[in-house]
């Protein structure tokens, strides 16, 4: 199985669903987290060039305690535009990694990058599966689609997937501190702590240890069944 995680800045991907990525590759699976901006703008103190060099390190360092791959997409922070440029770039990066899921971003926010990024993931994947659209790669439909949990990305979000990442908590947590922004002097919001009780909650609704959770696109919500199952 190989997953495909794509976050709107360095970071989101490891917040929304490194506990999940970690759980799989921990199994034998492969994921690849895709960047579509490194974030650079959001350090009080860092300029958004010198901030970007050190997110694009801590992204490579989290992704390699997620036994992932790291790829970054050449936009920037805060000017993230829903073009078919942006799309396509996104669908060849599905057609060169072929996975067989996707997570990324909900669909509301407080962020237009996460808004936007929710976007082109869906049209990306359309062009990616549609043969007519010739590129360098083969076309490659993905088995399924998951919206994560971002604490930017709360209005309408329903969970309604818990994967069970109890084993993988700790060295989720131990990848995330690699970015700064996870051990603190970046924001004055309490990141770590947010996603660390985060999965305490969605573990309790699930009755799992520690939880991540995730919607799903209203059509994959249909189940075609012969007779209740027993």
């Amino acid at each position: 199985m190989h997953i495909l995680v794509i976050g709107a800045h360095a970071g989101d991907a490891e917040a929304m669903a490194g506990a999940t990525v970690l759980q799989h590759t921990t199994r034998g699976h492969t994921a690849t987290l895709l960047h579509l901006t490194l974030g650079g703008k959001g350090h009080p103190a860092l300029g958004e060039e010198e901030y970007s060099q050190q997110k694009q390190a801590e992204a490579l360092a989290a992704a390699a305690a997620l036994g992932a791959e790291a790829r970054f997409m050449p936009y920037r922070d805060g000017e993230l535009l829903s073009t078919e440029e942006v799309k396509f770039a996104v669908a060849d990066v599905v057609r060169g990694t072929r996975p067989d899921y996707v997570i990324t971003h909900w669909e509301n926010s407080i962020h237009k990058d996460h808004t936007v990024t929710h976007q082109i993931v869906g049209d990306a994947l359309f062009y990616a599966a549609v043969r007519a659209f010739a590129r360098e790669q083969p076309a490659h439909s993905v088995r399924g689609v998951y919206y994560a949990e971002n604490w930017e990305d709360p209005f309408g979000f329903q969970p309604e997937v818990y994967i069970d990442v109890s084993s993988a908590y700790k060295g989720w947590l131990e990848a995330l501190k690699c970015y700064q922004l996870f051990r603190g002097g970046v924001s004055r919001f309490p990141y770590l702590e947010y996603y660390q009780a985060l999965a305490v909650i969605r573990g309790a609704e699930s009755g799992f240890k520690y939880a991540q959770a995730y919607a799903i696109p209203a059509l994959a919500r249909r189940r075609r069944l012969e007779t209740f199952p027993l």
